[in-house]
């Protein structure tokens, strides 16, 4: 992994066979502080397929949401071995358009 800005808390994004995760990471404590997936009671019901890019953007704009609550403005996007695209790019452009910057 390369090295992190030790400050700045770091949102990463897996996906499973059947689910999409995003998860918000201080590397510092090496803690998950909060996160946001296709499992997440507050989602599972407003869902009809599990991994597609609608989905995902969904998972996008709670996991922003969850960031405003808890005063974070700013992270560090760690997709992970997924290339920017598809899923992964609608995750990132709905937590932007909660005002995440990365």
């Amino acid at each position: 992994m390369k090295s992190h800005n030790k400050k700045k808390l770091r949102l990463y994004i897996f996906k499973s066979n059947k689910h999409i995760y995003a998860n918000l990471i201080d590397d510092n404590t090496q803690k998950v502080i909060t996160s946001s997936s296709t499992i997440s009671k507050e989602i599972k019901d407003k869902i009809k397929y599990r991994r597609n890019c609608a989905m995902a953007e969904i998972v996008g704009k709670h996991i922003g949401a969850k960031l405003k609550k808890l005063g974070v403005k700013e992270v560090i996007f760690d997709r992970g071995n997924n290339l920017y695209h598809g899923q992964v790019r609608a995750i990132a452009d709905a937590t932007r358009e909660e005002g995440i910057i990365f």
